[in-house]
């Protein structure tokens, strides 16, 4: 069945690009709510955004939704990655700012809140997104790609020339746990020549080296290093989560991204949904359920430096 929260969950830091104070309440909502985001801070204009891949406004470095109104959220990747991660499929996300908090830059900071707050069953089924059909799209040398197969799973490939990252490579079944097990802890991540060419024109004035993973040549700048050795791949992943968690609700299909990023996983979805021989809307069954990203999540799944 669909889950929403028990108890609303209190998030609090610093926008990543912005770098501006912002507080953010996950609540409880009704089945078939879905999840949308309410901008506290608009009061002259329509402050309800849908987490959508149709809302979805382009931009280079992080996920945006805006609604007619031009009300917008950005950098909600990550929180849409723990909603989907932990099988939260109905929430309204209030908001005091147009960023989410970036936190540690990773997702396990909400999963933690969620967990905490508690899960709730309600009492209508899941709808997944079955993929019938190859789908595929390209920007240069970056692909993405939505496979048939009996659940969600990822496949990502990276290749940087920078040694400390380099090229690397992943496939994880996000059935059951796997996400908050294998993808959550897993930063967000940049080069040191990319900050300084953001912060030149105004933006990542919320990052630190607590909050992002920062490379230089052969050198991890962030202190303590890597949480994994291929983090960086473990982040796009965990970012292809999020940005698939936009189509409306679980996606049983196998994505393949190389060198993707969140502009052409958004292309992929409206490729998807342009073309109704390339999917079906499907109740999920008991067995079906087993299959999709954070059933039967607990405490035990949370990695173990949390």
């Amino acid at each position: 069945m669909q889950n929403t929260l028990k108890s609303p969950a209190v998030f609090t830091g610093v926008g990543l690009h912005g770098g501006e104070p912002v507080r953010m309440v996950v609540h409880p909502a009704a089945a078939d709510h879905g999840v949308w985001f309410r901008r506290t801070d608009v009061a002259d204009r329509d402050p309800m955004i849908p987490a959508r891949w149709d809302a979805v406004t382009p931009s280079t470095l992080c996920t945006v939704i805006e609604n007619a109104d031009g009300v917008s959220v950005s950098t909600i990747e990550h929180i849409m990655a723990a909603l989907a991660g932990f099988a939260i499929h109905n929430a309204l996300i209030e908001i005091d700012g147009p960023e989410v908090p970036i936190l540690d830059g990773s997702s396990v900071p909400f999963i933690a809140g969620f967990l905490a707050a508690g899960i709730e069953e309600q009492d209508l089924p899941v709808r997944a997104i079955r993929v019938l059909k190859p789908v595929e799209v390209r920007e240069g040398a970056a692909v993405a790609r939505l496979e048939p197969a009996e659940m969600l799973e990822i496949d990502f490939r990276i290749d940087f020339a920078d040694k400390a990252i380099g090229v690397q490579a992943r496939r994880l079944n996000m059935a059951n746990g796997a996400f908050v097990r294998e993808l959550s802890d897993s930063r967000t991540f940049c080069r040191q020549s990319d900050v300084d060419a953001m912060r030149a024109r105004g933006l990542a004035l919320g990052g630190t080296l607590e909050n992002a993973v920062v490379f230089d040549g052969d050198q991890v700048l962030s202190p303590g290093g890597l949480r994994h050795a291929d983090e960086p791949v473990r982040h796009k992943m965990l970012d292809a989560v999020g940005d698939l968690a936009l189509a409306g609700g679980p996606i049983l299909g196998r994505y393949v991204g190389e060198r993707a990023g969140h502009a052409l996983t958004n292309r992929l979805l409206r490729a998807l949904f342009a073309d109704p021989s390339a999917y079906a809307l499907v109740d999920c069954g008991p067995r079906t359920l087993g299959k999709l990203p954070g059933v039967g999540v607990h405490l035990g799944d949370m990695p173990a430096r949390n």
